[in-house]
């Protein structure tokens, strides 16, 4: 990586509000703290609702956080991110990360915002919100869907208020009848009392249903007491195959040493391979 992608990569952080100073020593080696906490910032200026794993103590936690980070700005902001650059965190990652921070920069100065001009007061007031903008377009959508479908609705309901006026007009002009509006009180009583009937079962239910959910739960206590018995009885003894899987995880180990100096190896030779062959291409230009 050039000086030129150093400088770039840190006057644009800076121009958008990071709170620490980025020098090229800190990518001198790799350092994949610095290079998990400047994306999750970067993803968080993105979009603040984002949900991304913060954990990246182990190897798969950071390989799971690098994917979740290139899966995100793929299909968000349509940036293709090299993970295992990422992953090196090392100066090749800056590359990786100045496609990010092009795009916020190039965002916040279509704002009218003047890099030279900019305090860090102001940068650090400066919010590029695009996932409250999203919600707010998709709940106007679904309003805007809903107010099509009442007015649909209200539309065919008024259609039918002429019928609707004559029958209702007809009902509250027709006398009252003594003896229909007896009946009709008779069998709304007899269905509050056959409801009350209901409740009055139910609630003699009630006891025989508490004693047999209190047998259950003491069923379901003596398993439980069981269960944790055996659990006991299993941890305390150790496996026959423990041994040799501790001596196969210190081989995946070294393994994992020795390959990881290879790819470091291999990615170092491809960069002199890319620099051998753009200088005889512009020799030969």
């Amino acid at each position: 990586p050039t000086v030129a992608c150093f400088s770039d990569f840190t006057e644009m952080m800076r121009a958008l509000g990071y709170p620490r100073l980025i020098s090229m020593e800190n990518f001198h080696t790799p350092n994949f703290m610095l290079v998990s906490e400047v994306l999750l910032w970067l993803v968080k200026r993105y979009e603040p609702q984002a949900d991304l794993p913060p954990d990246v103590e182990t190897e798969q936690d950071r390989v799971f956080f690098i994917k979740a980070v290139a899966q995100f700005m793929a299909t968000k902001a349509h940036i293709k991110l090299n993970t295992k650059k990422l992953y090196q965190a090392d100066g090749y990652a800056v590359k990786e990360l100045l496609k990010i921070t092009s795009v916020l920069y190039g965002a916040m100065n279509t704002k009218g915002v003047e890099r030279a001009d900019l305090s860090e007061e102001d940068s650090s007031k400066f919010k590029f919100d695009l996932g409250s903008k999203i919600a707010d377009l998709k709940a106007a959508r679904q309003l805007a869907s809903e107010i099509t479908s009442k007015g649909a609705t209200l539309y065919d309901l008024l259609g039918k208020e002429v019928e609707l006026r004559e029958a209702r007009t007809e009902s509250i002009a027709r006398p009252l009848e003594i003896n229909e509006a007896e009946k009709m009180m008779k069998v709304a009583i007899d269905c509050v009392l056959e409801e009350v009937q209901k409740t009055k079962d139910m609630l003699n239910n009630v006891a025989l249903d508490e004693a047999n959910l209190e047998a259950k739960i003491e069923k379901r206590k003596l398993e439980l007491e069981r269960s944790q018995k055996r659990l006991q009885t299993l941890q305390s003894v150790r496996p026959a195959f423990m041994d040799e899987y501790e001596k196969i995880e210190e081989q995946l180990q070294k393994q994992y040493s020795i390959y990881l100096e290879k790819f470091r190896n291999l990615t170092y030779m491809e960069q002199l391979l890319d620099d051998h062959r753009r200088t005889e291409q512009e020799m030969f230009e």
